[in-house]
């Protein structure tokens, strides 16, 4: 058996591990990842990047279905055909560059990658078996980065009709039907793609509504695209189990039968922490517990990402991982986020940026500004959704941002830093936004605030 000593340790290159792991190398640290897979975990390879692009292929083959109907436009063209084998071969080109990329960063910042599945022995050791055997990586400090699993449903295990988010980024053929289980954004991203495919979609959620995470003001017109797609959502609905035809469930008026060539389950993501219980850290529900310098009960044992908690988001695993290696290196850097952008990338995309009006209460107010009164949204053919932001009574302060619009993703960064940087809806309103754009409605929500709204 092979041993390998190292200054520091991260199980797992995903998009907090390899942020982990390229910053130590950097930093000077003798650094070793253990990867069971490809670089880039679970949102480079089957998540967030790949699903983003089937997301495009499918609005692109939308958009020109639309030009063989009347149009405001007055484009006409023929019904286009889609291949998407080759679709997604474009997909998985982009996942072999992007992968290939951290590859390279890693070995750039001189660390060791190990591959294969790693189960600890102690706190300072692992147990790897790899391709060319067992191998055992001994550490001064580990950094756990092994992110999180898709919910299995037991009356809806994977495989054959059943699909995980994994699978249904791996179809070649677009089913005549798609029963989605779980109204999430997971869900209702894939759903759309599918929808705007050619599939007859179905979205079954036990809750009241989509997205339930979020207000009905946010949801609404997502709701409503999902509507004039064709898609068929029922609420307060619950998935039994697979039929014949598709898939059986209990709405409101009792049992019924969804029609289902495939079914995609999307019911949320749990933590991976197989092969770390031996240590027995202490744990905050089914996560891992940490402090606000990454460390776990155990010295010398660190941890980020979705095996920490909510949310599970790539970019707090990116922001988790700077700290735990500041903190490897012996500095005290500490989580200390004002504001945590989330996207759903939806149709329209739906963006939320710190507190919501709700969680600011009584001494907060909100000011919204509606897209259909914003000149580029108009141009683009895209009124729906708004920007909202939330401030506080007395002096302003943004608290937080939420939109819901076409393309509004690209705004996460702009309400995130305002929300950072302690801008009040002064400095909104007062900050020169481009003509014309949809940034535009951001200062116009922040001039309602004092009463002074331009163009509503």
């Amino acid at each position: 058996m092979r041993t390998i000593a190292c200054q520091l340790l991260v199980i797992g290159a995903g998009p907090g591990g390899y942020v982990a792991a390229i910053r130590a190398g950097q930093r000077g640290l003798d650094t070793v990842v253990v990867e069971a897979a490809q670089p880039g975990g679970t949102c480079l390879n089957i998540g967030c990047i790949p699903s983003k692009a089937v997301i495009h292929l499918a609005e692109e083959f939308h958009r020109a279905t639309e030009l063989t109907h009347d149009n405001p436009l007055g484009i006409s063209a023929g019904a286009p055909g889609i291949d998407l084998t080759k679709g997604m071969a474009w997909k998985d080109g982009i996942v072999s560059r992007l992968t290939g990329g951290v590859a390279g960063l890693m070995r750039k910042a001189k660390v060791r990658v190990v591959t294969g599945r790693a189960r600890f022995v102690d706190g300072k050791t692992v147990a790897v078996d790899t391709p060319e055997g067992p191998v055992t990586v001994k550490a001064k400090t580990v950094i756990i980065a092994t992110g999180s699993v898709p919910v299995e449903l037991p009356f809806l295990p994977f495989g054959g009709r059943v699909l995980s988010s994994t699978g249904a980024l791996a179809l070649t053929e677009v089913p005549k039907s798609l029963a989605v289980v779980g109204g999430g954004y997971i869900g209702l991203e894939l759903g759309t793609a599918f929808a705007k495919l050619g599939a007859k979609v179905t979205v079954i959620e036990a809750g009241e509504r989509i997205l339930p995470a979020y207000d009905a003001d946010l949801t609404a017109p997502v709701a409503a695209r999902l509507a004039a797609l064709g898609v068929t959502v029922l609420t307060g609905t619950q998935a039994l189990g697979l039929s014949d035809s598709g898939l059986t469930v209990r709405g409101p008026d009792g049992a019924a039968e969804v029609a289902a060539q495939k079914v995609l389950v999307t019911v949320g993501r749990r933590p991976n922490t197989a092969g770390i219980e031996p240590l027995g850290l202490t744990m905050d529900g089914p996560f891992l517990r940490v402090d606000d310098r990454m460390r776990t009960s155990m010295t010398g044992i660190l941890a980020i990402g979705d095996v920490t908690g909510e949310p599970m988001l790539a970019h707090r695993a990116m922001a988790q991982a700077e700290i735990a290696v500041d903190t490897a290196a012996g500095g005290r850097a500490a989580w200390d986020k004002r504001a945590m952008p989330a996207i759903c990338f939806t149709d329209p995309e739906l963006v939320t940026v710190g507190q919501s009006p709700s969680e600011a209460g009584d001494a907060a107010r909100s000011d919204s500004f509606p897209f259909k009164a914003n000149g580029r949204a108009m141009t683009l053919g895209r009124e729906d959704g708004f920007i909202r932001v939330v401030s506080r009574k007395d002096n302003g302060l943004v608290l937080g941002v939420q939109a819901v619009g076409a393309g509004i993703s690209e705004l996460a960064a702009a309400f995130a830093l305002a929300i950072e940087m302690g801008a009040t809806v002064q400095d909104i309103a007062g900050t020169i936004h481009a003509h014309p754009t949809q940034g535009e409605a951001f200062p116009e929500a922040a001039l309602k605030a004092f009463g002074h709204a331009l163009h509503i």
